[in-house]
């Protein structure tokens, strides 16, 4: 028996708009079309300057994420290199704080937005320079959001970069991916996250994220991975530390001084998920408290004179990072 024939419906035509409208040979009549393709061709032209771009994320706040870049870019740009360092976290900038021009504002000449200048080799971008007031709350929805974002890839005038530095919010929503969608010729994504499971399971999730779009995972940093602790007393005796949850012992030496690392939130979560990736595991960065107060007073801790097991973490993962570049 012979099924039935049932007409299919006839599709409504595309609206056409340009030359050739009038004979359906026209583009579709979509007023944002242009604009947003002109936005994207910025964009492209923009970062094709930059030589590396190097993106820094995590799923979990909270993490350090915002510490980890600005140091980086820190470390980098003492090296020599010229840097940019943007800051992607819209709702909540930090960058600014951390590098010391929180106060700065942001300023348009001819070639587009003017970064900051932070030292001789290294300039930000942030929301924090747009704000009237330093403590402004930004109450956006995503359209607005995604028009900034443009804005912020595709009309500042860097000029030549050797690497520019992205620090994007945690989370996996509209400015992590709308950065990914734009920027599909970055070096690859750094993942930061503590060694403790609540951490590197929000971090997995973002690990997804990023392999979904085909970005490469450059590494994970282990953050706040392991506090470190001198102290002094009588030469060559044994010092027991109670940490709340176990014992930690030290021997003094001759002068009586000693260190010893309290593992605060464990140890190897970083490295483990590293190697379950089968990506790099870039370092362990030390909890130092130097390196908080330096984020607080706007001076990056790698670019102090200090030298300590957390710059040369910092050091090792930069070297790790710009090897044969």
């Amino acid at each position: 028996m012979a099924l039935p024939t049932v007409p299919l419906p006839t599709a409504a035509p595309i609206p056409m708009a340009g030359p050739g409208a009038g004979a359906q040979q026209g583009g579709p009549a979509d007023a944002g079309a242009a604009e947003r393709l002109k936005r994207r061709l910025r964009i492209i032209g923009n970062m094709k300057r930059i030589k590396h771009k190097i993106i820094v994320a995590s799923g979990k706040g909270g993490v350090g994420k915002s510490t980890v870049a600005v140091n980086l870019a820190a470390t980098i740009a003492a090296s020599g290199k010229k840097v940019g360092i943007l800051d992607m976290d819209l709702t909540g900038p930090n960058v600014p704080l951390m590098l010391g021009v929180r106060d700065s504002s942001m300023v348009e000449d001819g070639t587009g937005l003017v970064p900051v200048q932070v030292t001789e080799n290294l300039r930000a971008i942030s929301m924090q320079f747009l704000l009237s007031e330093p403590d402004q709350a930004v109450v956006w929805r995503g359209p607005i959001k995604m028009q900034i974002i443009g804005q912020f890839l595709g009309d500042v005038a860097w000029g030549e970069l050797d690497y520019l530095v992205i620090d994007l919010p945690p989370g996996t929503s509209d400015e992590p991916l709308s950065v990914a969608q734009n920027i599909p010729d970055a070096d690859g994504v750094v993942l930061v996250t503590t060694p403790q499971e609540v951490a590197v399971g929000d971090v997995r999730k973002s690990a997804a994220f990023v392999q979904k779009l085909e970005l490469p995972i450059l590494g994970v940093v282990e953050n706040m991975s392991g506090l470190t602790l001198h102290g002094k007393t009588a030469p060559n005796t044994t010092v027991v530390l109670d940490t709340g949850v176990g014992h930690v012992q030290a021997f003094a030496d001759g002068k009586g001084e000693f260190m010893v690392v309290v593992d605060v939130f464990k140890r190897g979560g970083g490295q483990a998920m590293a190697e379950k990736l089968g990506v790099p595991f870039l370092g362990a960065v030390p909890l130092d408290l130097r390196v908080m107060e330096g984020g607080d007073e706007g001076k990056p801790f790698a670019l102090a004179d200090a030298d300590s097991p957390t710059r040369q973490a910092f050091r090792s993962i930069v070297a790790k990072l710009t090897a044969g570049h």
